[in-house]
């Protein structure tokens, strides 16, 4: 891209872009954080331990690193917003499969419609993270990701309170207890009824992502320039692995959606194993200081803070919270009776609030390294943004070696498996966004 001719584009159209992406945003943060609530859900209706109902991540994550070259492929040649519309209809695609796969109960057919519709949100995302850093001042990429991020994680907040409403009444006939005191076939029947509640809502789902994608297709969304620059270097099929804040950025984005979707998606199960009546809503809590961070960073960035200064305090601060999680008590809730008790929300123990302030840690990763890892890139733009959304992976695998380990030994000293993530991302918050060729360190140029 050339980014001084996209910074200097009419107000007009970075408000309609932003307009656009912001929907799309919370679009791709409903299909993401209804995860947090249908993991402990398939695990009743499919019958599995932690470490099984976690496949519901990998299924989802893994899509980003298989669809992320594909995707970057397919935007060159259709570009950028027929892009995005492509991705809504894959992303249709994936919710119509929640259909079959609720009237058979079978987890298979669940994971395959998880993966389609990842497949769909991995073009999309291709498409609008380089797109909502170029449309403006790079100095300002940050702040626009935030707002965006507000949307993202706003539907992180209402998700799983509309997923309780719609699907979770009556879950007392579907308890441990409940079922064990059934024979088989009265399990079966049970668990059935119980997965046939997903119908209704996903075939909504994919009625309202048809709607977003014919909305999305005939808008006046502008089409970002290729830059034609003839300085650029010509690119080539690994050219982009010579960047090393791009691939530093890529590995420091696997390690945080790791542990962003630990956060956001293992909250449930955990205070579900700590018996916390309020389990299938906690995603929210996290959702909810996230949001925090998101108008934190869009209000300071760059004006109070830099991007770099974001990424040191999300780091430090992730590792002190990981401490938490993993050392303080599961039955007091003073911490949390001090800090939301107030708001008349429910409290929970110390350690499962420590986990939920995990998203204030991890709210400005993803909008501080977008902008610091695609610098300098040119033409490269698209294929290290291809890049990037592969180290979204991180959220297939971090997340299967919790379960494996919370399986294993201990659900809360599990969560130590964080602790080397949050020190990668201060590792590129300190040094690694500063390289620009392997092995030679270099000042910062700009402020940034």
């Amino acid at each position: 891209m050339n980014n001084n001719d996209q910074a200097s584009g009419s107000t007009k159209d970075v408000v309609i872009a932003m307009f656009f992406i912001s929907l799309l945003f919370f679009i791709l943060g409903f299909a993401t954080w209804l995860n947090g609530s249908l993991i402990p859900f398939l695990k009743i209706v499919c019958d599995l331990n932690n470490f099984q109902a976690l496949w519901v991540t990998f299924a989802f994550y893994i899509a980003y690193t298989v669809m992320a070259l594909p995707s970057a492929a397919i935007l060159s040649r259709t570009g950028y917003k027929n892009g995005m519309t492509l991705g809504l209809g894959i992303m249709a695609v994936g919710a119509l499969l929640f259909i079959p796969a609720a009237k058979s109960s079978y987890y298979g057919l669940f994971l395959l419609a998880l993966f389609t519709l990842a497949a769909g949100m991995t073009l999309m995302q291709t498409a609008i993270n380089p797109y909502i850093v170029c449309i403006g001042s790079r100095e300002s990429a940050a702040m626009r990701i935030s707002i965006m991020g507000l949307f993202n994680k706003g539907a992180g907040i209402v998700v799983p309170l509309v997923f309780s409403a719609l699907i979770l009444s009556g879950m007392e006939q579907y308890s441990d207890t409940a079922l064990a005191a059934l024979d088989h076939a009265g399990r079966l029947a049970l668990r059935s009824e119980l997965s046939s509640r997903l119908v209704y809502p996903y075939a909504i789902m994919a009625g309202g992502l048809l709607v977003v994608m014919g909305i999305v297709h005939f808008s006046s969304l502008p089409e970002l320039r290729a830059d034609e620059e003839k300085n650029q270097p010509e690119v080539t099929r690994w050219g982009v692995l010579q960047y090393p804040q791009l691939v530093l950025g890529a590995l420091s984005l696997f390690a945080y959606v790791g542990v962003e979707v630990i956060a956001g998606d293992t909250i449930g199960l955990y205070g579900h194993n700590l018996g916390v009546s309020n389990y299938a809503v906690l995603t929210s809590y996290t959702m909810g200081f996230m949001v925090i961070g998101y108008i934190l960073g869009a209000t300071t960035i760059p004006k109070l803070m830099t991007q770099k200064t974001a990424l040191l305090f999300s780091a430090v601060s992730g590792l002190l919270f990981t401490v938490g999680v993993a050392t303080s008590s599961a039955t007091d809730t003073n911490i949390s009776q001090a800090i939301i008790g107030w708001t008349g929300v429910p409290v929970v123990p110390n350690t499962v609030m420590f986990l939920a302030m995990l998203g204030l840690a991890n709210a400005l990763v993803w909008p501080s390294i977008w902008p610091l890892a695609l610098q300098g890139l040119g033409k490269y733009t698209a294929a290290g943004s291809a890049l990037l959304i592969m180290g979204i992976a991180g959220g297939a695998l971090l997340p299967m070696l919790y379960g494996k380990f919370s399986d294993t030994g201990n659900p809360q000293t599990a969560y130590w498996v964080m602790l080397p993530c949050y020190l990668m991302i201060f590792f590129y918050a300190v040094k690694g966004h500063k390289l620009r060729n392997w092995g030679n360190p270099i000042g910062e140029l700009e402020r940034v």
